[in-house]
């Protein structure tokens, strides 16, 4: 959901991490992680249609894995289908297939990196 001035303005189905029940705890638990975050960078090079690179892990995350003495992974992104899928469509719905990111449709992206600068807050929540 895109917020502007506390209001939601526009809505998207989302994809996330094949396991999506539960906090992401460590790399390669294919879960999204949950909390507040930023997104700090982007890439329209990526291996899939446009990235928008989201600031996990946080402190918060970071002390939660070094408890647990694991990793706790990184590289989480919003993004669109892999590239050359894109004619997959909403289809991509039927099941949540990301390694814990976060995914929508190829024209669903292009429209959020237009409305979304660096430095957008971005909430995840179960």
């Amino acid at each position: 959901m895109l917020l502007h001035d506390g209001q939601a303005f526009k809505t998207y189905k989302v994809a996330l991490g094949g396991e999506p029940v539960g906090p992401k705890a460590q790399r390669g638990d294919h879960k999204t992680p949950e909390g507040t975050y930023i997104i700090d960078r982007r890439n329209s090079h990526s291996q899939y249609h446009r990235a928008l690179h989201v600031s996990y892990p946080g402190v918060e995350d970071v002390a939660r894995a070094r408890k647990l003495r694991v990793s706790p992974g990184g590289d989480i992104m919003i993004h669109g289908l892999p590239n050359g899928m894109g004619w997959v469509g909403s289809a991509h719905l039927a099941r949540d297939w990301t390694d814990g990111c976060i995914a929508v449709t190829d024209d669903e992206i292009e429209e959020i990196w237009k409305l979304v600068p660096d430095g957008t807050p971005v909430e995840i929540k179960p």
